[in-house]
């Protein structure tokens, strides 16, 4: 079965299955579009008039104009994006409140070109004639999973040429049909919004599955399909009919996401722009969006309390926006408007907050006085700024703990709805006499979320008790399976250490008994040997992971300790840099200031004691320090600061001067016991998964011991004659993994007693072991590839492979990346020929190869890339206007050129377009007729004969048989 591919397994099936959910397919070939941006101009503008009865052709076309000015603006789409979605203005794009109005297409092989770089998505989903979704789709045995098309979405996005395409596409799905894997992250089902870098594929896990949403499939429906994508030959296969099932990983992708009513949320509230350095879209995570259909399932019940409990890392900043947008609606819809407020218990994370919000472009209110805030609560309106802005307010009540009248009962507007979230629902929030007692007395019906990443653990305020029962519940082990938190590694502090530290006490001839432990802890003996093996530790810690962007946290005992710690880092020499963050060190936008400068990479440290510990969100922080002792959910909370998913990194470290191992353990046995009491059956938790244990590491390692066993890792250049001499790609991947492991669990393998692996393995050695492995596998695929001389070699990523360029300055740096970013043309340019046996084609190939085989920095090597680029491109054209001729059918270019490289004189396009229409329809009335080769073979040989002789050409029995082989041929090939 040569043609068990992508489009007979996945693309097909696919587009079928979208069909169910509503989409029309549409064939290309007499569609009108704008190839500027993909706009199907005779679909847009029958269904403006369609949702926009009043519209005129001179409103129509002045909108088309706006849209393509908005499109080519600099801002990754926002601008199409409010417009998209805006339901006020007298002409809308979409009808989001009657959406069936909405015509919805599927087209395939939609090409995006601009200025001779183009690309070709798998399936476009249109809405009212706009491209807004596209997916990708592999074969699930493709070897790199959705690995390339993580790069390509990387490579479409950074491509200016193709603005007006990313900024018109809202989000991208991609599959290989397979389902997750815990051990490998490109492998599965996955959608993404568009970016200016590279996009974040995220996990869908479907929660509340759909019902009625599915059509049944109608058999003229899948013949029109098939025959236009000419595969009927596929529809009797047994593959066939298990790939077109709703079950298969790509199918509930698609009704999770694309049905109806799904896919009209995701578009008006699934989609945020926020204003950092730069603009960034993003798109809502599957527990986001849950969670905000279940807070609509307690409204509609009656009910106004309850708890979002989320795991640290999972955005409950982000979900609080959403449901913004999504309540103001649904409120709309009775008439009332509702008025926001976001409660938190510090100042930093007031500030946090507030940053947030104003980033996603809300307009946000800050209360942190008392006058502020009665102020705030009397006011009946909803809205306070003169644009009419969506709002929130901000309250801070850390301010306001120790009052017990805070709030009087004001008159209730019948006309607004007040809907507080309140942040960390664990902790703060005491039900008598308190900030919290007031607030539900001000206003009993107001509606009141809670949102914690960790439940109270029975202390004495119990947040169920206070806010009821639970709203939405995503867990660490989840995260962390999704790929939105990382894993931790624990590093105990050395043994050497303890004893140096043990020393520093005595050298201060300091008593514990006599003085405070803080007093103790912020002696500059003590200090200056704990800072010492965190300036060590950092800077070994960059030169093993390759790379100086990472920051570390020390989280100190008392501030004392902290200020003790920054003033000897100043005194010593060194290149790093830092900032001490405690409330009451500098002004508050002097802290704001150094923590962005933190985050933005331009401070390598931070020292704090209570600040920072909840709620700081900079992914590069992948080393904490913990000085102190933190208990209970403060500890978790801690330990998630260096959680965030950064580059390529596996885990997040935490080096242990407290000890927290045994209060951990504590803690994460009973966070798993407040769990299954809460859930029972239905639980899935797994409480070992937070950090990885002493006991997996070991059987990591032996793992490792046992893949390296028989090299001579000791002797690079032995190692590397050993490797060289494998031809085995599936042995050279094992070696390569068993590295690429032991890399990421060297702390361990350094903090621990595992003398066996330490004694033949440093990491400087690992690392040159590891880049020779990758290097020798690149060019095991090249060769492979190669060797087998099919299109599999241009498919290869071949500008990734390394060359042995010796840059000396700029000129060659930017030189280099031109000569690869040619290289990549041509290979994609080669990848989309759709006959790779025609002469050209092969003669082009041999060219690529060459070149690549002897490729050094030279221009003249750039400039003989671009025409063989050029070349490519003509031969592609060629075979479009031949593939024309035969209704895009590409067996039949290959057909065609066969038959006219051994009898070039024949006017073989008219007769054989007949000879087409004959094969089509028999396959469509007998799906069958393929299984007996001999039958169809015999038949066409009939139907070829009778159609060259009606129109007057006389071929002798040879060549009448060399046809029907061919034909024959092409459509066995497929099924």
């Amino acid at each position: 079965m040569k043609k068990f591919n992508e489009n007979a397994r996945v693309k097909l099936p696919c587009i079928l299955h979208l069909t169910r959910l509503g989409y029309k397919y549409l064939p290309l070939k007499h569609a009108v579009r704008d190839k500027q941006n993909n706009i199907f101009t005779d679909i847009f503008k029958q269904s403006i008039v369609a949702i926009n009865p009043n519209a005129t052709p001179e409103d129509i076309n002045r909108l088309l104009t706006d849209i393509k000015l908005m499109l080519d603006y600099d801002d990754l789409g926002k601008a199409f994006y409010k417009r998209l979605t805006d339901t006020t203005t007298s002409l809308k794009l979409i009808d989001f409140n009657q959406f069936e109005n909405n015509q919805l297409h599927v087209v395939t092989e939609l090409t995006y070109k601009k200025e001779g770089e183009e690309f070709r998505p798998d399936i476009t989903l249109l809405i009212n004639g706009m491209p807004l979704i596209f997916i990708e789709v592999k074969a699930p045995s493709n070897k790199d999973g959705i690995q390339k098309e993580y790069d390509r979405a990387k490579q479409r996005c950074e491509n200016k040429k193709f603005k007006h395409f990313i900024n018109i596409t809202q989000f991208m799905l991609f599959s290989d049909n397979l389902e997750y894997s815990d051990t490998f992250r490109h492998q599965g089902t996955f959608y993404a919004t568009t970016s200016q870098h590279q996009p974040i594929f995220n996990n869908f896990r479907e929660q509340q599955p759909q019902t009625d949403v599915l059509q049944p499939l109608q058999q003229t429906t899948k013949n029109t399909i098939l025959q236009d994508n000419n595969l009927l030959e596929i529809q009797s296969t047994p593959e066939f009919a298990t790939n077109k099932s709703s079950d298969t990983p790509t199918n509930r992708l698609c009704t999770s996401l694309l049905s109806k009513k799904r896919l009209a949320f995701i578009l008006r509230y699934g989609i945020v722009y926020v204003e950092k350095h730069e603009i960034q879209k993003h798109i809502m995570r599957y527990p986001q969006l849950f969670a905000t259909l279940a807070i609509e399932q307690k409204l509609k019940k009656g009910e106004r309390k309850g708890i979002i409990w989320h795991t640290q890392g999972s955005g409950k900043t982000a979900l609080t926006y959403y449901n913004i947008a999504y309540l103001t609606d649904y409120f709309a819809k009775q008439n009332i408007i509702p008025k926001f407020y976001f409660i938190v218990d510090r100042l930093d994370l007031l500030q946090q907050a507030t940053n947030e919000f104003k980033q996603r472009g809300l307009v946000v209110h800050q209360i942190d006085s008392r006058q502020a805030l009665v102020k705030a609560m009397k006011s009946t309106e909803a809205i306070h700024n003169a644009r009419g802005q969506t709002e929130i307010t901000v309250v801070n009540i850390q301010k306001f703990k120790d009052d017990t009248d805070v709030i009087s009962k004001n008159d209730y507007n019948i006309n607004i709805q007040r809907i507080y979230f309140l942040d960390e629902a664990h902790r703060s929030y005491k039900p008598e006499g308190s900030f919290l007692a007031d607030l539900m007395q001000s206003d009993r019906q107001a509606i009141q979320i809670g949102l914690t990443g960790t439940p109270l653990l029975g202390d004495k305020y119990d947040s169920k008790s206070i806010f009821g029962d639970y709203i939405h519940k995503y867990y660490y082990d989840a995260s962390i399976k999704d790929g939105y938190t990382l894993r931790l590694i624990r590093e105990e502090i050395s043994t050497q250490y303890k004893m140096d530290l043990q020393q520093a006490l005595k050298e201060a001839e300091i008593s514990i008994d006599s003085l405070k432990s803080s007093h103790i802890y912020a002696h500059p003996h003590f200090v200056q040997a704990m800072l010492d093996y965190i300036l060590n530790d950092f800077v070994e810690s960059r030169m093993r992971f390759e790379d100086n962007t990472i920051g570390g946290m020390v989280v100190c005992d008392s501030s004392e300790q902290a200020r003790q710690m920054y003033n000897l880092f100043k005194q010593d020499n060194h290149n790093l840099s830092a900032a001490l963050i405690l409330h009451d060190e500098e002004t508050k936008a002097e802290r704001k200031e150094k923590i962005e400068q933190f985050k933005d990479n331009q401070i390598d440290l931070l020292f704090v004691y209570q600040m920072l510990l909840t709620g700081f969100d900079a992914p590069r922080l992948k080393k904490l320090y913990l000085g102190r002792g933190v208990k209970k959910h403060n500890l978790l909370q801690a330990l998630a600061r260096v959680n965030r998913p950064y580059k390529q990194f596996q885990y997040g470290y935490i080096v242990d001067f407290a000890d927290i191992s045994e209060e951990f353990n504590t803690t994460n046995q009973a966070y798993s016991r407040e769990l299954q009491a809460q859930f029972g059956d239905e639980l899935h938790y797994d409480e070992s998964i937070l950090f990885l244990s002493a006991q997996e590491a070991q059987q990591q390692i032996e793992h490792i011991q046992t893949v390296l066993a028989s090299f001579d890792i000791n002797n690079k250049e032995i190692f590397l004659q050993q490797i060289q001499a494998i031809e085995d790609i599936a042995k050279i991947k094992e070696i390569q993994k068993a590295l690429d492991n032991a890399k990421s669990l060297y702390n361990l393998i350094r903090l621990h007693d595992y003398h066996n692996l330490l004694t033949k393995l440093d990491f400087h050695t690992l690392k040159i072991l590891y880049n020779e492995v990758s290097v020798h596998l690149s060019r095991l695929n090249s060769k492979q590839d190669i060797a087998t001389g099919e299109v599999d070699l241009i498919n290869t990523a071949v500008e990734d492979v390394l060359f042995d360029f010796t840059k000396t300055g700029e000129s060659e740096l930017i030189l280099e990346t031109k000569i690869q970013q040619a290289i990549r043309q041509v290979r994609e340019a080669l990848a989309s020929n759709i006959d790779p046996k025609d002469p050209e084609y092969v003669k082009l190939e041999k060219a690529l190869k060459k070149l690549f085989q002897k490729m050094q920095l030279m221009e003249s090597n750039l400039v003989k890339l671009e025409q063989l680029k050029k070349q490519v491109d003509e031969l592609n054209q060629q075979n479009d206007l031949i593939k024309a001729q035969y209704d895009n059918d590409a067996k039949y270019v290959r057909i065609h050129k066969r038959i006219l490289e051994q009898n070039p004189q024949i006017d073989i396009i008219a007769p054989l377009q007949e000879v087409k229409k004959q094969a089509d329809i028999q396959i469509k009335q007998n799906s069958h007729l393929l299984d007996n080769e001999s039958y169809f073979e015999k038949d066409m040989m009939r139907v070829i004969y009778n159609e060259f002789n009606q129109h007057a050409i006389e071929l002798n029995a040879e060549i009448y048989r060399t046809i029907s082989r061919l034909v024959v041929q092409e459509y066995i090939a497929y099924y």
